[in-house]
Parts: structure tokens; C-alpha cells; sequence
């Protein structure tokens, strides 16, 4: 996970190893990473978004990172299975960039909620895809030229209490629940102290009792 502003951008990254991956965890480590810092070098040389020729660069390069580790443990990249949620947003404009399960919501000037870019599962309702996948992943790159108050970025833990199952839509009670304190919190960046009461939330058994995945939720006020 990552979350941080270059120039005038945004940038959000969700990554979630595979249960069945051996090495799953390191798998996401290294996409976000790759990822965020090829973001980071980006925007030191260009304030524009990037194209889907960069982001597909990015996510080779993450691919061949995950080689190299493969081979040196005498295992295939699927053992590094992992998926990506991506968004990367400036005043007026926003991308994402997606690969499996988890999501991105958007919260409009007249505070409705929007998805962005919705889970997308395999034939099966416990599969899904990732970046690992050969012969090429399913990259999904979505532009939108609105401007927005807020984003949500989430694995897919967190779908059965923020969206809805068959259409995917958001929940919006639950968005303006968790936003809430963040619109009305007067630092900027990163607040500790709404991010132990996330986690908090996000372990207590309001919300285990109903999944066992992994539960990365970030929430972004552009207040």
C-alpha cells in the first residue's frame, strides 16, 4: 500500500497477494513499489498524467522484478500472485489503473458516490486475476476528466461493506461514515490518529465476522 502526493498529483496504490500464493505478500510489496516510485519520477519530469503506454511499462517492470525473485527461490511468478488498484489523481482529472479484485470510489461536489473502477472476478465467484497472470495481465486504464471531493481505494475485503454485490455501486452511508472525520480533521497529509481508529475498525468484528480477506481501506479528503 501507498499513498502519497507528487507535484500536484495524488497517487494511491492498493496491492493484495493472493491467499494461495506462497509468496503473495512480497509479490504486492513489489508492485506497489515499483509502481509509486516510477510515479514519483514521473511527475519530477512532467505534470500530466501518464499515458497507458507508461503505466503498462510500470507494470512490466514490476513483472520482471517478480521473475528475477522467482527464479532465485526456484518458483514461478504465480507464486508472487498479487492484484492492483491504482489511482492517481490531480484537481480536475483522475486515472486508474487495475488488475483483479478491490476498488476505487469517487465522491462528486454534490456528495454522491461514484465508482470508478469496480472488481473484476475470473469465471468463479472466489477468483480473480493478477499481475502475475502470463501471457499479460488484465491492466485495466480508466480516465475521468471530473473534478472530486474524495476517494476511497480498497482491497477486496472491504467490498461487502462498501459496495454493492451485483452492481457495485457504493454504499454511500458507509462512505460518508468513514470520510466524515477526515473531512472535519484540520492537519493535511496523513493523520496518525484517524489511521489507528481505521485499523482499529478494520480488525474489530463488526467487519471480521464478515470477511476473512485481506482489509486495506485508504480514505482521501480533497477538501
Amino acid at each position: 500500500m501507498a499513498c502519497f502526493c507528487a507535484g500536484d498529483a495524488l497517487c494511491g496504490i492498493v496491492c493484495d497477494g493472493a491467499g494461495s500464493a506462497e509468496h503473495g505478500g512480497e509479490g504486492a510489496s513489489v508492485i506497489s513499489h515499483t509502481i509509486a516510485n516510477a510515479l514519483r519520477r514521473h511527475f519530477r519530469q512532467s505534470p500530466d498524467l501518464p499515458d497507458d503506454d507508461n503505466i503498462w511499462s510500470w507494470v512490466d517492470a514490476a513483472r520482471d522484478r517478480i521473475g528475477i525473485a522467482a527464479e532465485k527461490r526456484g518458483k514461478t511468478p504465480r507464486a508472487f500472485a498479487a492484484t492492483l488498484v491504482m489511482l492517481v489523481a490531480t484537481r480536475n482529472a483522475a486515472l486508474t489503473a487495475h488488475v483483479g479484485d478491490g476498488a476505487v470510489v469517487a465522491r462528486l461536489a454534490d456528495q454522491s458516490w461514484q465508482t470508478l473502477s469496480a472488481p473484476e472476478n475470473g469465471e468463479y465467484a472466489s477468483m480473480t486475476y493478477f499481475v502475475t497472470d502470463d501471457p499479460a495481465p488484465r491492466l485495466r486504464v480508466t480516465r475521468f476528466a471530473d473534478a472530486y471531493t474524495g476517494f476511497a481505494v480498497f482491497s477486496d475485503g472491504v467490498e461487502n461493506l462498501a459496495l454493492d454485490h451485483k452492481t457495485y455501486a457504493p454504499h454511500a452511508p458507509f462512505f460518508r461514515s468513514m470520510l466524515n472525520p477526515l473531512d472535519k480533521d484540520e492537519g493535511d497529509g496523513k493523520s496518525a490518529k484517524l489511521s489507528t481508529a481505521l485499523a482499529e475498525f478494520l480488525r474489530g468484528p463488526r467487519v471480521c465476522d464478515k470477511t476473512d480477506d485481506d482489509k486495506t481501506l485508504l480514505l482521501i479528503s480533497a477538501r
